[in-house]
């Protein structure tokens, strides 16, 4: 039950901060100022895949959870999940959270945390 409860927790957490990567993008690219329609077009991208990646991270893992969380699909999932955050915050940790701006800092203790999260509760009863 208790790793059923990290799990979920975990893909809320995955849901939510790629939500909030989604809902401010039109004021992050603003925030560059005057910059080429190509610049504000690659930005764009890289802020909505983001958020699309972390949604579809915590979409899985509750899906899978919620299926049989102790099938070999569910562990390898719960496995690349906990693999591709790591990966996700170490780049966070070496570009964003050099930023002023908190949100960077905060994204790669919210990528190891979800994924300790899913790696924890994947192994709990």
């Amino acid at each position: 039950m208790e790793g059923s409860i990290m799990l979920y927790a975990a893909s809320l957490l995955l849901f939510g901060w790629g939500l909030a990567h989604l809902f401010p993008t039109r004021s992050v690219v603003l925030g560059f100022g005057e910059i080429t329609a190509e610049n504000r077009r690659i930005i764009q991208m890289e802020w909505i895949n983001e958020g699309v990646s972390l949604i579809f991270i915590g979409v899985v893992v509750a899906l899978v959870t919620s299926l049989d969380r102790s099938s070999v699909v569910s562990r390898g999932v719960y496995w690349a999940s906990f693999g591709i955050l790591n990966l996700l915050s170490l780049i966070s940790l070496f570009t964003g959270f050099r930023n002023s701006f908190i949100a960077f800092k905060l994204c790669p203790f919210i990528f190891t945390g979800a994924s300790l999260l899913i790696i924890i509760g994947g192994q709990l009863p």
